[in-house]
């Protein structure tokens, strides 16, 4: 019986995907560079490879929020772009915003009333904790573990180590991790020897890593859970 479950932040209850295009279609309208689909894109494909090659410590985190602006400046032949300017705008746009997965209020609301919940998020820290003031979402939760302050990131099982010492009473068996990222919430979970629910509205197929369990909409987790 599952008494814990962890909770990814990014795409998994907050739409990082709409709250990114509407943060880098400031900062390139303000750099006066073009903001096609195609650049949204490819910027998107970008923050995605640093923040993978961060999960496996390839990078740190500062080169993440500035590498992907000289990338997709350096792509876009930007000489006179300012990466600082774009990252504190991209950043300041990104903590305003209160976009959601569609049904993630119903599905807190359904599981907070039997399973302490807890956020696990890759994020950065300032950004994330002024997401979920603004979405209210901070009262459904035990506590919420960000990286940047954990000391380690998703899916290091050091992360995950530090987490489970803050948890009162934790136990693997009881414990599953809810997340859509099959690189850090699921590949940590496995490693962590914890359950494993799979997120996937994409239906996309898992190759290396194989999730005990997947859902493909928010309003099936809550059945799947009880069934643990």
């Amino acid at each position: 019986m599952i008494k814990t479950v962890l909770l990814d932040l990014d795409n998994t209850l907050l739409n990082f995907s709409a709250s990114e295009k509407k943060a880098i279609s400031k900062v390139l309208s303000a750099q006066n560079l073009p903001c096609s689909k195609d650049v949204l894109k490819r910027y998107s494909e970008i923050n995605d490879s640093f923040w993978k090659r961060l999960e496996t410590g390839e990078i740190t985190r500062e080169q993440v929020l500035s590498g992907r602006f000289e990338t997709l400046f350096h792509e876009l032949h930007a000489k006179t772009a300012s990466v600082a300017a774009a990252r504190e705008m991209y950043e300041k746009a990104l903590s305003e915003s209160t976009d959601m997965v569609s049904g993630a209020l119903e599905l807190l609301d359904t599981l907070y009333k039997t399973y302490d919940l807890y956020i696990v998020s890759n994020g950065t820290a300032k950004i994330q904790d002024s997401r979920i003031e603004k979405t209210g979402i901070a009262p459904f939760f035990k506590d919420i573990f960000i990286s940047q302050r954990i000391g380690y990131n998703k899916p290091s099982r050091s992360f995950f180590d530090a987490c489970f010492a803050k948890i009162p009473h934790f136990s693997r068996e009881q414990t599953v991790i809810v997340g859509d990222s099959m690189s850090s919430d699921i590949s940590g979970g496995v490693q962590s020897g914890i359950h494993t629910l799979w997120f996937n509205p994409q239906n996309e197929k898992a190759k290396d890593i194989v999730p005990e369990y997947e859902a493909k909409s928010l309003s099936e987790i809550p059945k799947i859970i009880s069934r643990m």
